[in-house]
């Protein structure tokens, strides 16, 4: 049965003078209205709710009840599912209106909706989803977000790896580390959780690179001076440029060849968290083209 069915179903056929009779339903469900959807969960102690459904002047109210309950104010929990900026704050408005008609509550307008305390409650911070390469890290403990913009230093709160919460990771861990003040936008992928001071965002370095072949799936041409590939590091990928090129020699090269092994200065649109012996993949046009080492920090 679809679920527009369903909610016909519950309504009472106009010649009938009595309540519809009640019936089980699964804990949650859905109405729809006006292409919005309002998510009802109902819950009780260990048993799925009986619930009947009357129309009243076209407001379709939902009511819960269940054998033995003490309480005279049953609660019903209503969230409003929708996407940004598609009124879902307008309709939850509109259905605190609506319910305030019957009497059993205080409306509240479309400001006070936003104004609530959970609205509010936004200085817990931010999750950040990583594994850990190398250390510990701890709850209480201080540490530098590195790369892609200027370095900025944090709390941990909380450890999590599984859904259980650690009271540290080690080497090794996936997990999420919840960021005191964070918000959302001032994470971004690619950036480093580090112990303050021990790594710094780079642009340029130096770097031994293998060109795959066309027979290993690389480039079919050989490319100059002034190329400029996506390099990927770590979960980030960055445009840089190549601005000279040597040979096993270092002798200066005009040109790489598919299967050279070189020598070459790159120097990257936007700083990234890296060191001396980092790897890292050449890409380009969605395909791997090579392959490198850092050899040494420039700036």
């Amino acid at each position: 049965m679809t679920m527009a069915a369903a909610s016909k179903a519950l309504l009472p056929s106009p010649s009938s003078s009595s309540k519809p009779k009640s019936r089980i339903l699964s804990s949650s469900w859905s109405l729809i209205a006006d292409n919005y959807t309002t998510s009802i969960n109902l819950s009780g102690a260990g048993a799925r709710a009986q619930i009947w459904a009357a129309k009243r002047g076209g407001l379709l109210v939902v009511r819960a009840a269940r054998g033995k309950f003490e309480r005279k104010k049953p609660h019903l929990n209503i969230g409003t599912i929708g996407h940004v900026d598609h009124g879902k704050t307008t309709l939850t408005a509109a259905l605190t209106m609506a319910l305030a008609s019957l009497g059993n509550s205080a409306p509240k307008k479309y400001d006070e909706i936003d104004a609530a305390p959970e609205e509010r409650a936004r200085g817990r911070g931010t999750v950040a989803t990583g594994r850990v390469e190398r250390g510990t890290v701890k709850v209480g403990e201080t540490v530098d977000i590195v790369g892609l913009r200027p370095t900025r230093n944090t709390t941990v709160t909380g450890v999590e790896m599984f859904q259980k919460i650690l009271d540290e990771a080690l080497a090794g861990d996936n997990v999420g580390l919840l960021l005191r003040g964070m918000q959302k936008a001032d994470i971004q992928r690619g950036m480093v959780l580090a112990k303050p001071g021990t790594i710094t965002p780079h642009t340029k370095f130096a770097a031994i690179v293998y060109v795959l072949k066309k027979e290993e799936g690389g480039r079919h041409s050989p490319f100059f001076a002034g190329y400029r590939p996506q390099f990927y590091m770590r979960t980030t990928d960055v445009t840089g440029k190549v601005t000279s090129i040597m040979n096993d020699k270092d002798e200066e090269s005009k040109m790489v060849m598919p299967g050279d092994r070189v020598k070459m200065i790159v120097e990257l649109i936007m700083p990234i968290a890296c060191e001396q012996g980092m790897r890292f993949a050449i890409r380009e046009g969605g395909k791997t083209v090579g392959a490198g080492v850092i050899q040494s920090i420039i700036e």
